[in-house]
């Protein structure tokens, strides 16, 4: 379509659909407006009293900007694109921000290049981050390693942004060379940060490096000190990380500008998008917290969009995409109809799985494994990862343990934790011990273990335990759940051991049947287990940590003797 086609049809009206008696919200004005919303093909061309052969009346419902998920990895809804397109546009959802970071870290080049194809001509919109840690600190082993030279052949790609979350913060404040030159190729871009309690010099050092936003934040104060130094905050609302009720009410007790805030959900599971919603569900949560409604909404689409330099989505306008969505109420936020980035009325698609490169599939490799390779030699007190419920943060503690023949003996209460390299065969096995996930008689394991994605298993006995790892072998990766000598459920996911190509109803009902299994080993509390379970291996997120090399202080970036 030329550009003079649109010029003429905002001039003389002549649209090609017209949404009739919505109630608009205006993202510049922070006003509702009564109107009509005139598009020609994909674009809006004006905003007031219109009419043409294809009309929707919206009979007085709030019509807003597409939401945004300013911040996601498509990998951690376990399910292709395609799949995760279907499940978030009918809440709102018109466009993502993603970081595939995840399958980078399993499978290099190849895996940002099927995540590119997989994302192409879905009616969601889908946009990428260049992933700037593979792996993501030196202190782990991933399958694949991303220097500078790797990502010059994607920055001029359409839909890559920027860089992705930078990690690995001690490398960018020391400005090591490697750090440097990433960070050097996306000078004029965005560049996301991923900076967890980060403060003072440390933090000054940081934004000057480039990094720009940051969806770590875990109290008001971080968020001030961040937004102080010109940082953009992205409120994160995801299955694991929720508990942020009472820091949406400290930035709406503080009055603290909301325009350099947004939403994302970094990792939510597909059931709880499903019941709860999207990015929608944010927009709910800080509207009872006491927010603006439009404010929210801003938070929710245009100010993403500003972030991320994108100049024709996020508002409602002449010269936007017509990528909106039409809510009830803006309290509930329950989206009646979504229009897609096609500037059409959403309806489910169904698309042909794109061929993928072979090396996408069987990424685990593992040597024969027996019960002794999981032994912790212990003493009679031992550092141990603390859960806090509703928080990807842990604590470091330090607990009396039992000990039989120079060994941990795990409990209930004392799970055994294990992270097994399974990308190069090497017999790499990290062990310690976490206190919160509760497991009793039994095992948890998945291939989803963040960000270098090797095997997670946790459990209070060693022979369950072994038996949730064969299980994950078998299938090529996924989750598994285990009780007393049996496999109660499981999830295959063997595209990188992070994504299932199943029908989206196959793969929730597995979902619930890990949770519901998870559940009767004793498992609860608001956090999602399964992703408790695989981010203990993540060493950026304070305080302590287990990888495939040992335990691990992030506040100290040390490895822990045990």
């Amino acid at each position: 379509m030329k550009q003079h086609e649109l010029i003429h049809a905002a001039l003389t009206g002549e649209a090609t659909l017209v949404i009739k008696n919505a109630r608009v919200v205006n993202v510049f004005t922070r006003e509702i407006i009564l109107s009509d919303v005139a598009l020609y093909e994909d674009t809006i061309i004006g905003v007031g009293s219109y009419s043409c052969a294809n009309e929707i009346d919206a009979q007085g419902a709030y019509l807003c900007p597409g939401f945004i998920d300013a911040h996601m990895h498509i990998e951690s809804s376990m399910v292709i694109p395609a799949t995760f397109a279907r499940t978030v546009l009918p809440h709102g959802t018109t466009t993502v921000i993603a970081d595939p970071h995840e399958i980078a870290n399993v499978c290099g080049v190849d895996g940002i290049r099927a995540m590119y194809k997989m994302t192409e001509d879905l009616p969601l919109r889908v946009l990428l981050m260049m992933p700037s840690c593979v792996p993501c600190t030196p202190f782990e082993h991933s399958g694949a390693e991303l220097v500078a030279e790797d990502m010059e052949q994607f920055i001029h790609k359409s839909r890559i942004l920027g860089l992705g979350e930078v990690m690995d913060y001690v490398s960018t404040v020391h400005g090591t060379k490697e750090m440097l030159d990433k960070l050097h190729l996306f000078d004029d871009r965005p560049i996301d940060g991923h900076a967890p309690l980060l403060s003072g010099l440390e933090l000054n050092a940081y934004r000057v490096a480039g990094p720009s936003t940051d969806h770590e934040c875990s109290n008001y104060s971080e968020v001030l000190e961040k937004l102080r130094t010109g940082m953009r905050i992205l409120i994160r609302l995801g299955s694991a990380a929720n508990g942020i009720d009472d820091l949406l009410r400290d930035i709406i007790k503080n009055k603290l500008p909301t325009d350099n805030m947004m939403f994302c959900t970094d990792d939510k599971h597909l059931e709880h998008i499903r019941t709860d919603g999207h990015i929608n569900s944010a927009a709910r949560l800080a509207v009872a917290c006491g927010m603006d409604p439009i404010e929210a909404v801003r938070m929710a689409s245009y100010n993403a969009a500003r972030a991320y330099g994108l100049k024709d989505i996020g508002a409602i306008a002449p010269g936007y995409k017509g990528e909106m969505v039409l809510f009830e109420d803006l309290k509930e936020f329950k989206a009646l109809k979504v229009f897609s980035r096609f500037g059409k009325l959403y309806a489910d698609f169904e698309r042909t799985m794109p061929l993928l490169p072979q090396s996408v599939y069987n990424s685990v490799h593992l040597p024969r494994l027996f019960e002794e390779n999981l032994r912790l030699r212990a003493k009679e007190t031992m550092p141990v990862i603390g859960l806090i419920e509703g928080q990807l943060v842990t604590q470091r503690l330090r607990r009396e343990v039992r000990v039989e023949n120079g060994c941990f003996v795990a409990n209930a209460n004392l799970n055994k934790l294990a992270v097994l390299e399974r990308h190069h065969n090497t017999g790499n096995i990290g062990l310690g011990i976490v206190e919160g996930l509760h497991i009793r008689q039994g095992a948890i394991a998945s291939t989803v273990a963040h960000d270098s994605h090797n095997v997670v298993v946790a459990g209070d006995n060693d022979r369950d335990m072994l038996m949730a790892i064969e299980a994950l072998r078998e299938c090529g990766g996924g989750y598994c759940v285990v009780g007393n000598g049996v496999v109660l459920a499981r999830l295959p996911l063997p595209i990188a051991g992070l994504m299932s190509d199943a029908p989206i109803e196959d793969v929730l009902a597995r979902q619930q049947a890990l949770l519901s299994a998870a559940h009767s080993l004793g498992c609860g509390g608001q956090s999602d287990p399964l992703i408790t379970l695989s981010f203990l291996s993540l060493p950026v997120i304070p305080a302590i940590r287990l990888t495939d090399v040992g335990l691990f202080d992030v506040t100290t970036m040390r490895f822990i003797e045990q």
